[in-house]
């Protein structure tokens, strides 16, 4: 069950953070945010990635091995990555329909998942 719940939670903390750190290009696009300054954008930005850290933190502790949870420090840190891949994945493909994904994207993600296999691997 903690295996889940951190999953769960590093999903929620990885669309925050794929907000914060690819979403104010999308944003650009509403009038009063394009007027805005770059310091402005940044601190907007920061904002955002804040919730990412309510739930990323919460997630490597319940996790984590040494506190009871089913994982690694290692399989912590490969699996938040494969799980910021697909999210970010799907946010691009929701949000930003003028992207593309390609062959050589697909064999990309393909050996990250690989990866995750070989990491888990006792």
């Amino acid at each position: 069950m903690k295996g889940i719940f951190t999953v769960g939670l590093l999903v929620l903390s990885n669309t925050f953070m794929t907000i914060a750190w690819y979403g104010h290009l999308k944003f650009a696009e509403m009038k009063w945010f394009s007027k805005l300054g770059l310091i402005s954008i940044v601190l907007i930005s920061w904002g955002i990635a804040l919730f990412e850290y309510f739930f990323q933190v919460p997630a490597n502790r319940i996790g984590y091995k040494e506190h009871g949870g089913p994982f690694s420090l290692i399989e912590l840190k490969v699996l938040q990555e494969v799980i910021t891949l697909i999210v970010f994945s799907i946010f691009t493909l929701l949000i930003f329909k003028n992207e593309t994904f390609r062959w050589n994207h697909v064999v990309g993600f393909v050996f990250l998942v690989l990866a995750v296999y070989f990491i888990f691997k006792k």
